[in-house]
């Protein structure tokens, strides 16, 4: 009874969450707000015994992604939408838009599409037993070649970001060539000159 009350309580602070994030006018608040909507997920996941994606969830988005979109959004210094432009003429638009999605989800998601009545409970897991290890276990075996794929197209992706982004070399730019560095001896780095000594005049 503890754990569906509390599986409803954060479900619920998730959703609160996820709403802030698209109604709040504030980009910095939205970003805060999907923060708490990860570690409210994270909750959920755990409560579902699922320890390995509630730590990736809060290590991998929270620790990384969302403190790096907060970082670039007040380092751009978006300015705040004015009172003016307000979601409200907007609402009747996105509440129909939010319920044909829920619908949708309800229809592909629920537990009639699986044969059951009700959503199940999962059952509590026995002693010793490891999530990851199964996990890990039916990811390089069952879908090995969904993994590959995945990760050749996001590296793919990164290469295609860092082509995209990259703006090579300027001309007439000063710029440091490492590759010269490496190859310069030290005769070519100092050139030593006898200048000869000469008296003029006498001494003061």
């Amino acid at each position: 009874m503890t754990m569906q009350v509390l599986f409803y309580v954060f479900a619920l602070l998730a959703l609160i969450a996820g709403s802030s994030v698209i109604m709040s006018r504030n980009p910095v608040h939205s970003v805060l707000s999907l923060v708490f909507c990860f570690v409210a997920t994270a909750v959920l996941w755990l409560l579902l015994d699922a320890e390995f994606l509630a730590w990736v969830l809060i290590v991998v988005y929270v620790g990384a992604v969302m403190v790096l979109f907060l970082f670039v959004v007040m380092m751009l210094d978006i300015k705040v939408a004015t009172r003016k432009a307000s979601f409200v003429r907007y609402w009747p638009l996105a509440a129909i838009c939010g319920l044909l999605v829920l619908w949708m989800l309800i229809k592909v998601m629920g537990p009639s599409t699986f044969g059951l009545t009700r959503v199940p409970v999962p059952a509590p897991s026995a002693l010793g037993y490891s999530n990851i290890k199964h996990l890990g276990l039916a990811l390089f075996t069952n879908y090995v070649y969904p993994f590959e794929l995945a990760a050749v197209l996001l590296l793919a992706a990164m290469i295609a970001a860092i082509t995209l982004t990259h703006r090579g070399r300027r001309g007439g730019a000063k710029a440091q060539k490492p590759a010269d560095q490496i190859r310069v001896k030290a005769k070519d780095r100092i050139t030593v000159v006898k200048v000869p000594s000469k008296q003029t005049g006498a001494p003061l």
